[in-house]
């Protein structure tokens, strides 16, 4: 029959409460990956404690589709660290290094400036309009380790929604044809 008439048979035979059973297993499984990300985010301090590397412009240090892991602790930052920060009205968080910190007297606000190692210039042009220098608030994290090319697997879905919502419906249609 194959595996298009295999699936549909499968689905038609499915009891209420075995379907019921299959919607609370899955329901049980995305609530405990948002509960371990709730659980990342108060340990690591950090609003996104992993972010994906979408451009070459930390070559050499990270390559396109390297996981980075995040931290935001209070200690303070320095120039030399590889920071993710927001830009106000973007969507997508860069990953650069810092190369100047000023820190103001009296406080513990501070100025940065940040530049990809593979880029010529400083990241003014990537700013706000009229902004020179990101505080704290626009800092989301510190690279604190990485594993190579894992990411891959988010930008390809990225860049083929196709794909994605296929690979979706896939699992689906896997998850509730299953018997076990």
């Amino acid at each position: 029959m194959g595996f298009i008439g295999d699936s549909i048979a499968s689905l038609k035979s499915i009891k209420v409460r075995q379907a019921l059973e299959q919607a609370i297993t899955l329901g049980m499984i995305v609530s405990s990956a948002l509960i371990l990300w709730k659980f990342l985010i108060c340990v690591t301090g950090s609003e996104s404690p992993v972010v994906v590397v979408l451009s070459e412009s930390m070559e050499p240090a990270f390559q396109r589709g390297d996981i980075l892991f995040l931290r935001m602790g209070e200690d303070p930052i320095r120039a030399g660290e590889i920071v993710v920060f927001n830009i106000d009205r973007r969507e997508i968080p860069i990953v650069h290094r810092v190369i100047k910190v000023h820190e103001r007297n009296d406080t513990t606000d501070i100025d940065v400036l940040t530049k990809g190692d593979n880029n010529d210039q400083d990241d003014r042009v990537l700013y706000a309009p009229g902004q020179q220098w990101l505080q704290r608030q626009h800092i989301m994290g510190r690279a604190i380790g990485f594993l190579p090319y894992v990411g891959y697997v988010t930008i390809i879905m990225t860049e083929n929604p196709i794909l994605k919502y296929v690979l979706i419906g896939a699992l689906g249609l896997l998850a509730l044809t299953s018997k076990d």
